[in-house]
């Protein structure tokens, strides 16, 4: 909660991938506030108010797994909304003349995401999605200590160029200070 707060105001890329890490380690604590209060929340070292805020904000994400049903697998409705703002936006950058820059780097990742896409079961995710499944797959790669290719890690490097560059026009735009 506390990292989670702070990445949606700094960077919201590095905030989804979080979310994303957070459902994972909700699923793999069985949904069990017990559990993920002795594995995650007994780890912070806070004053017990906030652990317990925490807390609640675990037993809050739980119960709207449940109710949305990804108990096993999908994303939380309020992280798809963020992809669907952050699609808004990539869209609104893309058509202004302003905004050659962000094109740029949008073309040069696109033969990545188009790559990406066309190996992946569900077509119809978004294009940042994709973006966003490929840097988590390779973050879960990393941890799991397997040998990354040198192309993987090239499409990485620009994929995350690109979202580091759209991150930084979501913060301007909710700043008020970008012009497109």
């Amino acid at each position: 909660m506390l990292i989670a707060r702070k990445l949606k105001e700094e960077n919201i890329s590095e905030y989804m991938l979080y979310m994303w890490q957070i459902e994972d380690l909700i699923r793999a604590n069985g949904l069990d506030i017990d559990k993920i209060d002795k594995q995650i929340i007994a780890q912070f070292d806070q004053p017990d108010n906030v652990k317990e805020e925490i807390r609640e904000w675990y037993e809050n994400l739980i119960d709207t797994m449940r109710r949305e049903d990804i108990v096993e697998k999908g994303h939380l409705i309020i992280n798809r909304n963020i992809i669907s703002d952050l699609t808004d936006l990539h869209i609104k950058l893309l058509r202004s003349e302003n905004e050659n820059e962000y094109t740029s780097a949008y073309y040069k990742t696109l033969p990545f995401i188009v790559e990406l896409r066309a190996k992946s079961p569900d077509k119809d995710i978004p294009e940042l999605e994709t973006c966003f499944a490929a840097l988590y797959g390779y973050l879960l790669m990393r941890l799991q200590k397997k040998e990354i290719s040198g192309e993987t890690q090239a499409a990485i490097s620009q994929i995350s160029s690109f979202l580091r560059l759209l991150s930084l026009k979501y913060k301007a735009s909710r700043e008020g200070t970008l012009d497109i």
